[in-house]
């Protein structure tokens, strides 16, 4: 396998506190990588060991084979982190020519306005921009040397739905060219579209790496929802076999499973009084919330 990045049994600590322990990965070239976790998991830490800003405690890191602290690698990286600040007395067009000025072969300038949507702003100062078009003109900037691979860290913050969609247009041409992409963000649905495999963190590990309909099957389950009668006893569906959990809003009902052939036997079987059945495959942050907290309890 091409790998972008490799971790090999990768430890970090902050005096007694480990935010990352014995993390292993390779992401590939050409893939399009979604990392997830809570506030806390080590994401953050574990791509600043990506990008060279942190050294490892323990175990290797590797960007495109080499280390992740040399101006070689990061000459052929696209990074959009959540905090970045750009030069005062610059207008959009002069901070985008700044950045273009770093790489020896980058994208022209008008090809960075127009994908970043900001055609129209060229010539306002750069620091008065708006939130959501100061994150438009930071993904220019992760664009400007055309780069290999990109890192974006909560890239949509801030941006209204017309300037999500062209972000996301952009970003599905940038991964059908063969780059590679590694995605931070809190957005799981965002996460589920773009990505074809799902790296989930909690408490420094790795507690699922798969592509994303793995993990909703595997670890998200199925749900079975339903109008219930006036005649049924909500509490007892908690007792039923293969039932993860029972979410109510008036008399709809909503039950994730394990097993949603079996659920649906009993329910029929027992002539509960229920009608409208529907019977879904369960969502990314079905599968994250389980990952994150009802099997962290048990661990």
């Amino acid at each position: 396998m091409d790998a972008i990045v490799e971790m090999i049994d990768v430890a970090k600590e902050f005096g007694r506190k480990q935010a990352v322990r014995s993390v292993s990965l390779a992401i590939a070239r050409g893939s399009a990588v979604a990392l997830l976790g809570p506030n806390g998991a080590g994401k953050t830490t574990s791509i600043a060991m990506m990008l060279g800003l942190l050294r490892p405690t323990r175990g290797q890191v590797r960007l495109f084979g080499g280390d992740p602290g040399s101006p070689r690698q990061h000459v052929r990286l696209g990074v959009m982190l959540q905090s970045v600040s750009v030069p005062d007395r610059l207008t959009v067009a002069e901070t985008i020519n700044l950045f273009r000025g770093f790489y020896p072969a980058p994208l022209p300038t008008e090809r960075l306005l127009s994908a970043a949507g900001l055609k129209d702003d060229a010539r306002t100062m750069a620091n008065r921009l708006s939130g959501g078009k100061m994150r438009r003109l930071q993904f220019a900037l992760a664009m400007a040397g055309d780069p290999d691979a990109l890192f974006l860290d909560e890239p949509t913050v801030g941006m209204d739905v017309t300037s999500r969609r062209q972000f996301w247009d952009e970003l599905r041409g940038f991964i059908a060219s063969g780059k590679t992409l590694l995605l931070t963000t809190h957005d799981l649905q965002e996460a589920d579209m773009v990505a074809d495999r799902v790296i989930v963190m909690n408490e420094g590990t790795i507690v699922a790496d798969a592509p994303p309909e793995r993990i909703k099957m595997e670890f998200g389950g199925r749900q079975i929802s339903f109008a219930a009668g006036a005649g049924v006893d909500l509490a007892q569906l908690d007792r039923l076999p293969y039932v993860l959990s029972v979410h109510t809003a008036g008399r709809k009902v909503t039950l994730r499973t394990t097993d949603s052939d079996a659920v649906l036997r009993r329910l029929i079987q027992g002539e509960w009084d229920i009608s409208d059945i529907q019977v879904t495959g369960a969502g990314l942050e079905d599968a994250f919330v389980r990952l994150t907290t009802e099997m962290g309890e048990h661990t």
